[in-house]
């Protein structure tokens, strides 16, 4: 049985001990927080730590730490960990600069570790059928693509926290649209030349950086597309869908979380019986994406006993940043 530990006991973390529980044995948890570490701990009998150092020091029987703290120290706690010997499992996104993946890969290949990153939204249903249908060249050539993430994320979600800082969140496409991003280049490939705008509308006293974007994107193989995000829908998130258009067919992922297959118009192609998804991640104020953390951490055991694909590897979890930088470097800020 796979030995875990948590550092970072925030909300997320909760998500990650319950899967830890079904998939393997939670031994020892970390937060900063002592209060929150507890009752982490206390949940599952596991030991609680306050310094990072202290539980790597001390648990030398774990085999995966699970990094679950604020996105800025993803790298930071991910490379200390995989230094100390053990193998990693990063929450998204991988790192807020392009420069700190590139230092996780280096770490974990020249230790020998694994590195994992969450990418739960490509086990939704549609999410995966419509990837089949891509890979099998049901679609034909792709032409273009748009990507819609329209959330609500209002001044009690970044209240008290370190949510909408430059340093430990990075942005509005780190925190709330990396799976969206990510599922870009695992659906249609890397990005090749970006055009935007962003604008801070509704929380200029709340956040550090945009509120709402619009992108153009050129693909390397000429697919070329859109991404209109904001977290200014009113009072509920509204969508988070991709629309493919290509030589054989148009689809749309969408619903709130890419959970549903809206559309459909596939030459003598027809996407049927799909599986019922998972429900989006609920933090009583507010929803995530789609709570495909099982299926992650499913994979994960497979690939740590059985030597299975990984679902998603860290070279991948670069490409996303990679494109988010190039987004905000492009970006021309209105406001």
């Amino acid at each position: 049985m796979l030995r875990f530990a948590i550092i970072g006991c925030g909300s997320i973390a909760q998500r990650h001990a319950q899967h830890i529980a079904n998939n393997g044995l939670l031994v020892a948890v970390c937060d900063v927080v002592k209060e929150k570490a507890d009752a982490l701990a206390a949940k599952y009998n596991a030991v609680a730590y306050y310094d990072l150092t202290d539980l790597l020091e001390a648990e030398k029987t774990v085999d995966i730490v699970s990094v679950c703290t604020p996105n800025g120290l993803h790298a930071q706690h991910s490379i200390q960990a995989l230094r100390s010997g053990y193998h990693v499992l990063c929450e998204k996104p991988m790192a807020i600069s392009v420069n700190d993946c590139g230092e996780m890969i280096k770490v974990a290949e020249h230790y020998n570790k694994r590195l994992f990153v969450i990418k739960q939204n490509r086990f939704n249903p549609p999410v995966a059928a419509v990837k089949q249908a891509i890979e099998e060249g049901r679609l034909g050539k792709i032409y273009s693509i748009q990507l819609s993430c329209f959330w609500n994320r209002n001044e009690h979600y970044y209240a008290n926290t370190w949510k909408g800082t430059k340093e430990l969140d990075g942005g509005t496409l780190y925190t709330q649209y990396s799976h969206f991003i990510d599922l870009l280049y695992w659906m249609i490939g890397d990005v090749k030349n970006v055009q935007a705008f962003t604008a801070n509308f509704a929380h200029k006293d709340t956040i550090e950086f945009e509120d709402t974007g619009v992108a153009i994107l050129e693909f390397y193989n000429g697919v070329i597309g859109t991404i209109n995000f904001t977290v200014n829908s009113h009072k509920k998130n509204m969508e988070g869908s991709l629309t493919i258009f290509g030589e054989k067919g148009t689809v749309k992922i969408g619903g709130q979380y890419l959970n549903e297959l809206e559309y459909q118009n596939i030459e003598d192609y027809q996407i049927e019986n799909l599986p019922t998804g998972n429900t989006a991640n609920n933090y009583g104020d507010y929803q995530g994406s789609m709570s495909n953390h099982d299926k992650v951490y499913e994979n994960l055991v497979d690939v740590m006993t059985n030597n299975a694909s990984i679902s998603a590897n860290a070279f991948e979890g670069l490409k996303t940043v990679e494109i988010i930088d190039k987004i905000y470097n492009a970006a021309i800020l209105k406001r």
